[in-house]
């Protein structure tokens, strides 16, 4: 089959519509979400995806009974694609001030899962847009960024917003709900059937993920039902888990944010809805209540909420 690369050259004839269905169905993980998200039919959709296959001669897309996941080829292509409509995006957007003319700097502090998962691309666009503003970056944990940002010392923070006991302290806004599904190895029982309930899920060996206040965010609603997971380990290290997943030693629930279908060894995951949803995680970023924020620091707040608005 032909490499994507070989294939980019047919990349004149692609639409950015077509592109935007794409991203939604690789962002969702169903055709029939993605056709939500877009206000479309599914078949436009699923017209896309396949346009787009017989482009570019590439599979995009695992099909499975429950959603789609994203190939090798497919991974590569929705990280230009998302990169692309990203900067269009933000070309369409009407800047409060003129990117040149804006200085300064931004206290930012973050949590492990947000980092890693979800703020540095967002800032490479900031950065792109705003090329005069230095952006203090620090690795905090989160009760450590809501001390720093209470007592004034950092400007901006970018937390799991569903760990924050008391927002209410805070300025803030939410950025993205992110939904938990089920993550399991091809062909586990669990992927058969009808969605799995936390009651089927506790037969089996739980791998729990302890890093990010993990541990605590899953034990919340597993207790809400009554149900403990069969743990079967514990790590603070997500490339562990896949890798425990993915060659099935046991299975966890985690969100599409840091979700990805492979191990470092190349070996399939498999993602799928719970029966009943639990609760989304929700990023956010939080700042000083009742204080104006400097030029910089509101610039990045507000473009963080846009940058995150779809």
């Amino acid at each position: 089959m032909q490499g994507i690369e070989r294939a980019f050259p047919a990349a004149k004839e692609i639409t950015l519509r077509q592109m935007r269905y794409f991203r939604a169905a690789a962002a969702t993980g169903q055709f029939s979400m993605a056709a939500t998200e877009e206000h479309v039919s599914q078949s436009a959709i699923t017209n896309a995806v396949l346009a787009l296959e017989q482009l570019l001669g590439v599979r995009l897309f695992d099909r499975f009974p429950h959603g789609v996941a994203l190939t090798a080829e497919g991974n590569h292509l929705y990280q230009h694609v998302t990169r692309i409509l990203e900067s269009v995006e933000d070309a369409l957007r009407q800047p409060r001030i003129r990117l040149d003319a804006l200085e300064g700097s931004v206290s930012i502090a973050a949590t492990y899962t947000v980092l890693g998962y979800f703020l540095p691309g967002l800032l490479a666009r900031f950065r792109n847009n705003y090329p005069n503003v230095e952006l203090d970056l620090r690795d905090l944990d989160r009760l450590s960024v809501e001390e720093q940002v209470l007592c004034g010392n950092i400007e901006l923070g970018i937390v799991l917003l569903s760990n924050v006991e008391e927002p209410a302290r805070f300025g803030h806004r939410s950025l993205i709900r992110s939904r938990r599904q089920l993550w399991a190895a091809p062909g586990h029982p669990l992927l058969l059937g009808p969605p799995p309930t936390l009651r089927q899920i506790a037969e089996y060996p739980y791998i729990l993920l302890t890093v990010d206040e993990g541990e605590a965010s899953t034990m919340r609603y597993w207790q809400s039902k009554r149900i403990a997971p069969n743990v079967g380990f514990r790590t603070t290290s997500m490339e562990a888990l896949r890798g425990l997943v993915a060659h099935g030693f046991g299975v966890t629930v985690l969100s599409d944010m840091v979700f990805r279908p492979w191990s470092l060894e190349g070996k399939e995951i498999e993602a799928r809805p719970l029966a009943t949803p639990a609760p989304d995680m929700e990023v956010g970023v939080i700042w000083p209540k009742d204080t104006e924020l400097s030029v910089p620091a509101t610039v990045l707040r507000d473009f963080l909420i846009y940058a995150c608005s779809r």
